[in-house]
């Protein structure tokens, strides 16, 4: 007797003991199967398609007029400043006077700056400070000013330095020395009072 796997038993229904093997029989014969195709799902409504909604319109003529306005003016104006100037200093040269010169014509003119330490043989300076903490200042020669008879440029000591080295100078009747930590700068004026020749 044969058997149908390890497994002892009853053979399959329908079939004879030596059969291997037989068609098993369709228990769901006249029922509704479970691998039928099941019922079509109701139909959806079809939804309108997308169209995007257009974007507003954004207004740039404006902008990009005064922009252009702006810019316009500006390069305008440059070009009427660049203008006035070329064409305004020939205007200028032409109208140009001169001021009478109230210096002698016998003494050299003031320097630009009036700081003692541009003073030169023949100019006038006045003091502005006092006879302890002098502040000398280039001016024009007039009363009560000296007169600069000799600059000495180079190191100077103080007052006894000074002194000596306007006692070779004649007719000297001050003197005024600037003394710093750079000797390179120091310097002796012979000065004497300003007086018409």
């Amino acid at each position: 007797m044969s058997q149908n796997g390890p497994y002892s038993g009853q053979p399959w229904p329908g079939g004879s003991p030596d059969e291997p093997y037989a068609e098993p029989s369709d228990p769901w014969r006249g029922q509704e199967q479970p691998w039928s195709p099941s019922p079509p799902p109701p139909q959806i409504p079809q939804q309108p398609r997308y169209t995007p909604t257009p974007k507003p319109e954004v207004r740039r003529g404006f902008a990009m007029g005064a922009l252009i306005a702006f810019l316009s003016v500006l390069v305008g104006g440059g070009l009427a400043t660049t203008a006035w100037f070329l064409l305004g200093r020939e205007d200028d040269a032409s109208t140009v006077t001169t001021a009478p010169s109230t210096v002698p014509a016998n003494g050299p003119r003031p320097q630009t700056s009036e700081d003692a330490r541009f003073a030169v043989k023949g100019q006038c300076v006045r003091n502005e400070g006092t006879n302890a903490e002098p502040k000398l200042r280039i001016v024009i020669c007039a009363a009560n000013t000296y007169q600069v008879l000799k600059r000495i440029d180079g190191r100077t000591t103080g007052d006894k330095d000074a002194m000596g080295k306007c006692a070779k100078v004649t007719g000297y009747t001050n003197w005024y020395y600037y003394d710093t930590e750079y000797d390179d700068v120091d310097f002796v004026l012979c000065l004497k009072e300003y007086g018409p020749v």
